[in-house]
Formats: structure tokens, C-alpha cells, sequence
């Protein structure tokens, strides 16, 4: 299937996630020949060269160009695969954040296939853009096929500090795999959290949907604790079908994250067993 078609479709599936963060009015996305807000001087384009250096527009509205420069993935040096040697994109997910008390900005840009993983190659890039702009990181955060900021894109953990999240998708036709990082800005440098793996599946007797819900627990310590409850919902369809549907049934599964000193800790497990749960189901 054609990427661009796939993307349509995967949009289609994901228009809840979508429409929420439109809701949310934090994450745009503007024209890349746009100016920054009060700044004539700098453009989109300007900010995402310094990602993608020979990046131009075409004939189409696209931008097109090389891979992108050196970076890690957010998981670590042993995860995620390489970048397209060809990047084509008609725009990027903006975001501002706060992180150590300065005015910081986001950018997201999915550039696709990677050619040698079953992974897209997704770049979250941090400027600091109050005087001449200027990268200050770069990290691939795709963790599946399709990545966007996930609702509510960002949480405030402190005071001048937020935690970014993302999410990273694919989809068949009745179960949809969504992966979400949590990741918080340290001087100036992406770090994750944790990641969480949901699983939704629609079956003729019933769909099950999981859902992820976040909060900060204000608890003495320079950031807030991050409480996130996945909401594990199955429904019975009504239809007539071969097997038999189960009961309507909700309930939750919460993790806790903690500041400790020099990172966030986590209270459980919970969300590993999720995971380990869900895979038996694929």
C-alpha cells in the first residue's frame, strides 16, 4: 500500500486521538514558508533544515530531501532503525513546551519507512528559538509505523517544565496497535519516561478498546508525580455472530511515576503485564 495512502487511512482510524488534540489547541501545523509568531526573520523551513539541511519544496506543496542528521533513538542506541534516504513530508506537528524554566519549542516530523525496520522513522526535535534559533536535540521517537503527538501532548510537571507524549500506531482490519512514549525535557535533552503499548481489537461479537488517561500529583519533589491509568473497556456488538460475546466490562490499570533525585521511578509493573497480556491476543 502506498505510504501516503496508508497514513490516510490510519488518520481515519485514529480521528478520536486527532480530534481531541484539536481540542486541545496546543499542537499546529503551519505552512513551512510561515514566519515564527513575532519573528519575521524565521520560518518553519528554517527550524526543519536544521533537521532535514537540503529540505526544499516542490512542484506539489510537498518538501522533500536527504535523511535527516545524526540521532539517537529514544529508547536507546540498540532500538530503532535507519532513516529514509529520502524524506517527503507536506508538514510538521508544532508544539511550545517549557523545560527548566525557558521557552522552548517542538517539532515533529514523520519521515516514513525505515528501510530496514517494521518501525516509521519519526524525529522530535527541541529549539530554542528566543534569540538566534538554534537545535538543541534530536531524537527518532517512532516506535511503529505512524507517529503524532497523542493527547494531551504535553503535561506541566513543574513550574516552567512539561513532559512531551507521543504516539506511534499501525493498524489491520479489526485491531489497532498503539505505543505511547512519555517523555520529559532534562537540560535540555529528550528523555523517556516509559513507554506504554495498548491493544484495540473490534470482533463480530464485541470490541475492546484501552484508552489512556494522564494526571500530575503535585507530591514535594521538583517535578510532579505522572499518574497514567489505562482504561481497559470491552463491548458486546449486538450482532448475531459465530461465538459468543462477552459481558460489558471496564476497568483500569495505573502507573505512578515518581521523581527520584535524578529521574522518574515507577510504582509497578502494571503496564508490562498489560503488555505481555495483549500480545497473546495478536
Amino acid at each position: 500500500m502506498p505510504t501516503n495512502l496508508f497514513r490516510f487511512i490510519l488518520a481515519l482510524v485514529l480521528l478520536p486521538f486527532l480530534w481531541t488534540a484539536a481540542g486541545a489547541q496546543a499542537v499546529s501545523f503551519p505552512d513551512f514558508g510561515s514566519a515564527l509568531p513575532g519573528r519575521a526573520d524565521v520560518t518553519y523551513l528554517d527550524l526543519a533544515r536544521m533537521v532535514i539541511p537540503d529540505l526544499a519544496a516542490d512542484k506539489d506543496g510537498f518538501y522533500k530531501g536527504g535523511s535527516p542528521i545524526d540521532m539517537r533513538h529514544i529508547e536507546g542506541p540498540d532500538d530503532g532503525g535507519s532513516p529514509p534516504e529520502t524524506s517527503s513530508f507536506s508538514d510538521a506537528a508544532v508544539l511550545a513546551i517549557k523545560a527548566g524554566g525557558k521557552d522552548r519549542l517542538a517539532m515533529l516530523f514523520d519521515l516514513g519507512d525505515s528501510p530496514d525496520s517494521a518501525e516509521g522513522y519519526a524525529v522530535l526535535a527541541l529549539y530554542d528559538i528566543t534569540a538566534k534559533p538554534k537545535l538543541l536535540d534530536a531524537a527518532n521517537v517512532a516506535v511503529d509505523r505512524s507517529t503524532y503527538f497523542r493527547e494531551p501532548n504535553k503535561l506541566s510537571i513543574g513550574d516552567g517544565d512539561d513532559a512531551l507524549i507521543t504516539m506511534s500506531a499501525h493498524f489491520n482490519s479489526n485491531q489497532n496497535y498503539v505505543a505511547t512514549p512519555l517523555i520529559m525535557v532534562a537540560k535540555d535533552r529528550f528523555e523517556l519516561i516509559d513507554m506504554i503499548y495498548t491493544f484495540d481489537e473490534k470482533l463480530c461479537a464485541y470490541s475492546r478498546k484501552q484508552d489512556i488517561g494522564f494526571q500530575t500529583i503535585a507530591d514535594g519533589q521538583p517535578y510532579a508525580a505522572i499518574k497514567a491509568t489505562v482504561t481497559d473497556a470491552t463491548e458486546p456488538s449486538g450482532e448475531s455472530c459465530d461465538e459468543a460475546a462477552p459481558k460489558a466490562a471496564s476497568h483500569e490499570i495505573s502507573v505512578t511515576y515518581h521523581w527520584d533525585k535524578t529521574h522518574y521511578v515507577k510504582d509497578s509493573d502494571a503496564f508490562e503485564k498489560l503488555a505481555a497480556e495483549n500480545e497473546k491476543r495478536f
